[in-house]
C-alpha cells in the first residue's frame, strides 16, 4: 500500500529521473536561471565545487541562485554532459564545463524528490 509520501517521492521508473535531470540540464545550458530554478525543490541542497576542500552548502532557491548567477550570467559559458546513469532517486552525471580560456570536469550527484531536483552535490577534477 502506497502513502502520499510514497507517491510523492515515486521514482519508479529511471526515465521519469532522468527526465527531470534532462529538463534542469537544458534550463542550465540555455542560461534560463529562472526555468532552472523551477525545476528544484524549496529545500533544494546545493554542495558546491569550492572553495576547496569542501565547498559550501547552499540550500533553497534563494541561496542557489546567488551561488549560480554569475555562471548564468556569462553568454560564453557552455555546459557538456559526458555521461548520465540513473539509479532510483538518483542520478550521476559526469560533465565538462567550458568559458572563455578555459575548462573543467567533474561529476554531480542529484537526488530527485516530487518530479524535482532536491539534492545536486558537485565534484570537480582538480
Amino acid at each position: 500500500m502506497k502513502t502520499r509520501d510514497d507517491e510523492a517521492n515515486d521514482v519508479s521508473s529511471n526515465d521519469g529521473v532522468l527526465a527531470v535531470v534532462d529538463a534542469f540540464n537544458h534550463a542550465w545550458g540555455t542560461h534560463d536561471l529562472e526555468a532552472t530554478l523551477a525545476l528544484v525543490t524549496d529545500d533544494c541542497r546545493f554542495d558546491a565545487t569550492g572553495p576547496a576542500p569542501d565547498g559550501v552548502m547552499h540550500v533553497g532557491p534563494d541561496a542557489i541562485r546567488t551561488a549560480w548567477q554569475t555562471i548564468f550570467d556569462d553568454p560564453a559559458s557552455r555546459f557538456e554532459v559526458e555521461e548520465i546513469v540513473a539509479a532510483g532517486d538518483r542520478v550521476v552525471q559526469r560533465w565538462r564545463y567550458s568559458w572563455d580560456g578555459g575548462h573543467i570536469r567533474g561529476v554531480d550527484l542529484f537526488r530527485v524528490r516530487a518530479n524535482k531536483v532536491c539534492e545536486k552535490l558537485s565534484y570537480v577534477k582538480g
